[in-house]
């Protein structure tokens, strides 16, 4: 290999057009639901949800409506935060497991609600809680074609639909959002400066029916196997364990460390991996942004619910460093290094 082509992977990002996040937004249904709401139909309490995760109470998405309703909120705040029109959006990533139905494109459904008539719509339906920063990824090298200038990245959930209402290991955990960001070229030195991905084959986290291997059936439906299921065990050994590296090479590859970075924008899957992997880290949890109390998990949503909140409460000043990082079902985990614009 090109002694260059080596220096590019261990150090910089090797784009050639320089990219970030020119504008966010955010969207969450109006139900609330409490964990004293859930302990009167599932086996658990307050004191005990709080906890083994952290979550004081979670969003479900009302009646009536589908994940594309939160995904159209959100574009539409995220497209007047960077002054961007519709039809001046060249792409929409969604980054989804809970799509409108699995025929059409749900990126699509937002593409013609948006009126983004020039925007190739891209459905990325596999990547569960890595699908956010997956589509931010995905989304700067579209924009390395020159032709193109600005690019939607979205993730969304409406998870309280995946999951069985009498499951008590999956139930407490999801909620339902979504989160937008608009992407387009910057100056140099700025934007995405690095990344660090990886991928582990598991069924520890799945659902098992509904796809080619395993057809819907009638029996299928009666067990259950349309429904989210998750060994939590599974999933705090590879969160814990993965995450730490993944933002330290993603950080080395910037040529910064990790006193350098000012805002951890870590993926919300439990407040006690939160805590863990800024104790590995040895950085102070004032740097970590935390929604999960409030929220619950939504998935591919739970970076820009973080990223959001910090930009609007304008905690994030020009020229500091960001990592959004995020490991899902798969698994598969990823880490993104920017410096603000």
């Amino acid at each position: 290999m090109p002694a260059a082509l080596i220096l590019d992977r261990a150090v910089g990002s090797g784009l050639r057009v320089p990219v970030g996040i020119l504008g966010t937004g955010l969207a969450v249904p109006s139900t609330v639901v409490t964990n004293d709401d859930l302990a009167q139909t599932l086996d658990t309490d307050d004191e005990w949800i709080v906890a083994r995760t952290g979550i004081r109470q979670r969003r479900f998405l009302e009646d009536g409506r589908a994940v594309s309703d939160l995904c159209v909120e959100a574009a539409v705040q995220a497209l007047a935060d960077s002054g961007t029109r519709p039809e001046e959006l060249d792409a929409i990533v969604l980054a989804t497991i809970t799509p409108d139905q699995p025929l059409p494109s749900t990126a699509l459904i937002v593409k013609e609600a948006l009126g983004a008539h020039q925007a190739i719509p891209l459905d990325l339906n596999q990547a569960a809680c890595a699908g956010g920063v997956l589509g931010f990824l995905l989304g700067a090298h579209l924009l390395q074609n020159r032709l193109l200038g600005r690019v939607l990245v979205i993730g969304a959930e409406a998870l309280s639909r995946l999951t069985d209402p009498a499951d008590r290991t999956t139930r407490v955990f999801f909620g339902d959002a979504a989160g937008a960001a608009v992407l387009g070229p910057t100056e140099a030195g700025y934007g995405l400066l690095s990344w660090d991905t990886g991928s582990l084959l598991s069924h520890s986290v799945e659902v098992r029916a509904g796809g080619s291997a395993t057809p819907t059936t009638a029996e299928t439906a009666e067990a259950g196997g349309h429904f989210l299921r998750m060994d939590g065990r599974v999933v705090w050994q590879q969160a814990t364990e993965k995450l730490p590296g993944s933002i330290l090479a993603a950080v080395r590859r910037a040529g910064l460390a990790v006193a350098d970075v000012r805002h951890f924008v870590l993926h919300q899957a439990n407040r006690n991996i939160i805590n863990y992997v800024m104790d590995q880290l040895d950085v102070g949890l004032e740097r970590a942004g935390v929604t999960i109390d409030t929220l619950g998990n939504t998935g591919a949503a739970t970076v820009f619910t973080v990223l959001h909140g910090a930009r609007e409460r304008g905690e994030v000043a020009r020229g500091e460093h960001l990592v959004i990082a995020g490991i899902g079902a798969g698994f598969l985990w990823g880490s993104l290094c920017l410096r603000q614009q």
